[in-house]
């Protein structure tokens, strides 16, 4: 399901456009979407802020002071003020921000995290000055998401916070997660759907008349060496359930030692190209998800419709699924069923 803006996320949003007509700019840029947080002055971005030992009045005047020599004397459309392709740009990425959190509401942590993404923007200049980074926000938002107790009192209601710090569902596997275990691959948790856990919870239907292919796929993936098998054939004679077969296999322990503690996650290209609205939002989803895999080799990647791939998310100058996924699999870095 895609996330939505919170109302506070929208209060925010009004209240930059109030801060830029304060200022006298024609634009909303991004400094204005940090004035519109403080002056909102509560949700988690503020209680973030604080936390990092920002003096939220001291912000406000470096704001106000670096702003003040491009003020615009007159304003010709006051009722409709543009964003800027920087702020535009930032309210896009929200929706991945969220993304990575299994948030299902956008909150104004997520807007923050988006606008120290992009080092160029003038309000990063400004909150790198404070010693705000996207590395310092990130860590402390995972802290909270490992430990719920943390988070600020001040979160609204109306952005459901125990959904927004990761305690939901994991997407595509329906299952909550154990106490406050963190996820070693929130992006494939995200983007794809773990097939062992759910043959773990009973959820995949028996295998009957494959148990031939499901033992050649197992063998194939035990080798050193040449171990990504491809499976062929005409559509609806089961080739999906093999790979689901293969899951409840490893889950009896029916296969070799070699695959024991593995698990099988299908990747939804689909949800992967959706959104991608400009230039590298794709390739970066991409080097998100070939990051996990090569840091968990334990996983096994399962693309249905592998041939999808080939021109999957390319723009021009841009690269293909395909080719991104090359350079991991020649290296042996990463196992692949197709």
């Amino acid at each position: 399901m895609e996330a939505k803006f919170s109302n506070r996320v929208k209060e925010v949003i009004t209240l930059s456009r109030e801060e830029a007509l304060r200022l006298g700019h024609d634009y909303i840029g991004t400094e204005h979407l940090i004035l519109g947080m403080i002056r909102e002055g509560e949700g988690v971005a503020v209680a973030l802020l604080k936390k990092l030992g920002v003096q939220l009045d001291q912000l406000r005047a470096e704001i106000e002071k670096v702003s003040k020599g491009t003020a615009t004397h007159e304003i010709k459309n006051v009722a409709n003020i543009p964003l800027t392709r920087a702020s535009e740009k930032i309210l896009k990425i929200t929706y991945l921000e969220a993304k990575v959190f299994k948030a299902q509401l956008i909150g104004t942590e997520h807007l923050l995290l988006s606008i120290l993404r992009d080092p160029d923007n003038l309000a990063t200049q400004i909150l790198n000055k404070f010693d705000v980074t996207y590395e310092t926000v990130k860590e402390m938002l995972e802290y909270q998401s490992e430990n719920p107790k943390a988070s600020s009192d001040t979160d609204d209601p109306d952005e459901d916070s125990s959904k927004m710090f990761g305690s939901g569902s994991s997407a595509g596997t329906g299952k909550e997660k154990k106490g406050t275990e963190k996820s070693r691959t929130p992006v494939l948790d995200n983007f794809g759907r773990d097939l062992t856990r759910l043959a773990e919870d009973n959820k995949l239907d028996p295998i009957v008349g494959r148990e031939k292919e499901i033992e050649r796929v197992a063998q194939v993936l035990s080798r050193r060496k040449k171990n990504n098998p491809i499976l062929i054939g005409e559509p609806g004679v089961g080739k999906t359930a093999i790979a689901e077969g293969l899951a409840l296999r490893i889950i009896q322990k029916k296969v070799s030692r070699v695959l024991f503690g593995k698990r099988v996650v299908t990747l939804d290209l689909a949800s992967l190209v959706a959104g991608t609205k400009y230039r590298g939002q794709f390739e970066e989803r991409m080097k998100a998800v070939l990051n996990e895999l090569e840091k968990n080799p334990d996983i096994i990647l399962f693309i249905d419709e592998i041939h999808t791939i080939v021109g999957a998310g390319n723009a021009s100058g841009s690269l293909d699924a395909s080719n991104m996924f090359k350079p991991a699999l020649a290296r042996g870095e990463i196992q692949c069923i197709g």
